[in-house]
């Protein structure tokens, strides 16, 4: 069967060159499926395992299907953390970019004055947690009025995390001629439920892996006494010695122990939990995704949905104690047909949770012996070697894409009266550019953001200097990265 190419759906030049921009060649299973049935604009469930191409699945569609004209949210899309919903935010960007599609993020444990501001603007998809998301909807500053198409993201975890109530009372907010989808790594039957409560006769589609998740993942574990769970740690790391690994724990205490013991061994780390700032959650998670460290100690936050490339190891410091946690987290790695290890420590006592995980996965997981002294000592010039080199960094995927386009900043906005349409109508006038070349504008009470695409920005700016916008001359120059 030959592979298909974005460009045999029905999508327009604006998504395709994006798509083009972002390195997206063919469409993954899920996204085969998924798009034309989403293009029909048809309620979908979907069951696909972490690492398939969930999120453009939807995010294709909803940029295709949108109506850039419209300023008020047509789109709303849950998800389970703050992380995925800031990620799922970003990719949309990406993917509507060339049609200027603008996409908002809300979460807890960030200034909802700031989020209304930003619902108050030109805002085609909001991305948010089911409580931030419904402080908005009850606080009157989420605007649901022209809302076509709803997405529940990692809806298991939804269930899981304890969301699924406030999932069903925003949803009986919304209006209810609109079109929803449903995505799932699996599908419990409280997430059945919801689909046919709130979905009209939804197509069900399953993705049933080329691989199983014993092919593409190497999974092992060891017997283990808890006091003796570091040494092996730090064994485990050296006989192995992963090029990227997340090592998780059960609590924060333990990330924080473990980070701290594994930095004074000079160890690349660093940590994510719960309990941290979310700026520094973001930013750590950040500097993982561009390879700046090689080790990521973490609670089961950061396995919810986040999208990092060629993470080749998880171990499982901490046994999950829920057997849905089990496959979330090592389905960080062996993503997009790659391979990828998972190895577990457990201890005598935790043999019910490693039973239920064995039969949820649906095999036994390879017992190890512990690594010899010899064994250990073999690896260690390798994993020295490893630990001095310099990591290379990785670009951002979108940084193609960002390499044409130029944020511009301008000294006035809402106070001087002035709206998207006034930029769009004197910048299309200059020689050289056209409407096509605005991206998404962004219009404050007293400071307004333009994105020129297409390496038109240098020209933009020259000439913004000595041109007027309703009569009035701003001050512009390239914006500082927000």
């Amino acid at each position: 069967m030959s592979k298909k190419s974005f460009k045999d759906y029905t999508l327009s030049e604006e998504i395709v060159r994006a798509l083009d921009s972002l390195g997206y060649e063919q469409p993954t299973d899920v996204q085969s499926e998924v798009i034309p049935i989403a293009l029909m604009k048809k309620d979908l469930a979907v069951k696909s395992q972490t690492g398939s191409g969930k999120t453009a699945a939807f995010g294709i569609p909803l940029c295709e299907m949108i109506e850039w004209e419209e300023n008020r949210p047509q789109a709303l899309i849950l998800t389970p953390t703050r992380e995925l919903a800031a990620q799922v935010k970003e990719d949309i960007m990406h993917i509507g970019r060339f049609k200027r599609i603008k996409a908002t993020a809300v979460y807890g444990k960030e200034p909802f004055a700031k989020q209304k501001a930003e619902l108050n603007q030109k805002c085609h998809v909001v991305v948010g947690t089911p409580g931030r998301v419904m402080d908005h909807i009850e606080k009157g500053t989420l605007d649901l009025e022209r809302l076509k198409y709803l997405v529940i993201d990692e809806a298991d975890e939804m269930l899981r995390m304890g969301f699924i109530e406030q999932v069903e009372a925003i949803i009986n907010e919304l209006p209810e001629d609109r079109m929803t989808m449903l995505f799932s790594a699996t599908l419990p039957k409280d997430v059945e439920n919801l689909c046919h409560r709130y979905m009209k006769n939804p197509m069900d589609i399953e993705i049933k892996t080329t691989e199983s998740t014993s092919d593409q993942i190497d999974h092992s574990l060891f017997i283990v006494r808890e006091t003796d769970k570091f040494n092996l740690l730090k064994d485990v790391t050296i006989m192995e010695n992963p090029d990227s690994c997340i090592i998780f724990c059960r609590t924060q205490e333990h990330v924080d122990n473990i980070t701290m013991q594994l930095d004074r061994m000079d160890y690349t780390c660093d940590k994510i939990h719960g309990g941290m700032e979310q700026d520094d959650r973001f930013q750590v998670m950040n500097e993982f995704k561009r390879g700046e460290f090689r080790y990521l100690v973490a609670t089961d936050v950061a396995a919810r949905g986040i999208d990092i490339e060629n993470i080749t190891h998880v171990i499982n410091y901490d046994l999950p104690l829920e057997k849905e946690s089990y496959v979330h987290r090592i389905g960080r790695t062996g993503r997009a047909g790659k391979t990828g290890t998972a190895i577990s420590f457990v201890t005598p006592h935790e043999d019910k949770f490693l039973a239920d995980i064995e039969g949820y996965i649906g095999f036994e997981i390879r017992r190890r012996d512990v690594p010899t002294r010899e064994e250990v000592i073999h690896g260690k010039a390798a994993f020295d070697e490893k630990m001095n080199i310099q990591p290379t960094i990785k670009r951002d995927k979108s940084g193609q894409l960002n390499q044409e386009i130029l944020k511009l900043y301008f000294n006035g906005g809402k106070k001087k009266k002035i709206r998207a349409v006034d930029f769009v109508g004197t910048i299309a006038k200059i020689e050289g550019v056209t409407a096509a070349d605005i991206g998404i504008i962004t219009i404050e009470d007293n400071v307004s953001y333009v994105d020129i695409l297409n390496g038109k920005g240098p020209l933009v700016i020259n000439s913004m200097k000595n041109t007027t916008i309703k009569g009035k001359l701003l001050k512009v120059h390239q914006a500082n990265k927000q």
